[in-house]
């Protein structure tokens, strides 16, 4: 597996539909939803296998010092076998490498598990994503 950024159109254009696909179609959204107006300001991420796109993530940097990770999404058939916690170890080294010391997230209640193994913590309940998706503020300090 490889972590990369997306570079060219194309790879953009796979990028925001393999996010779509995970993060937006299983509740009825739009093409055009999984995108925001931070995307140009924002630090992507994709990890390819066979060189396919078969995850991705964002960090935003919404203060000095800290940044979120937003919009991290594993294809289905890759899920549990190791590229969400490769895409989050890559940010976490990246934010260091920015002199970062915090990042936060709002996690899926069905994702806490995973960041709690990664050293997450929950803030708080935050909020209900489409009126059924309740997320949580989570934040982990890098040093």
């Amino acid at each position: 597996m490889e972590i990369t950024s997306p570079h060219t159109d194309e790879e953009f254009q796979q990028y925001y539909k393999l996010r779509w696909e995970i993060l937006r179609k299983p509740w009825k959204q739009p093409r055009g939803s999984e995108q925001d107006a931070a995307e140009s300001n924002a630090y992507h991420i994709m990890a390819m296998e066979n060189k396919q796109i078969i995850g991705v993530a964002r960090l935003e940097f919404p203060q000095p010092q800290i940044t979120q990770l937003r919009y991290m999404a594993v294809s289905t058939p890759y899920q549990q076998r190791g590229a969400g916690r490769e895409m989050l170890q890559h940010m976490e080294d990246y934010a260091k490498s920015e002199l970062i010391g915090e990042i936060y997230l709002h996690a899926r209640e069905n994702a806490m598990g995973f960041y709690k193994k990664m050293g997450y913590q929950v803030i708080e309940k935050s909020h209900l994503l489409f009126n059924t998706v309740q997320h949580y503020k989570m934040n982990k300090i890098l040093w």
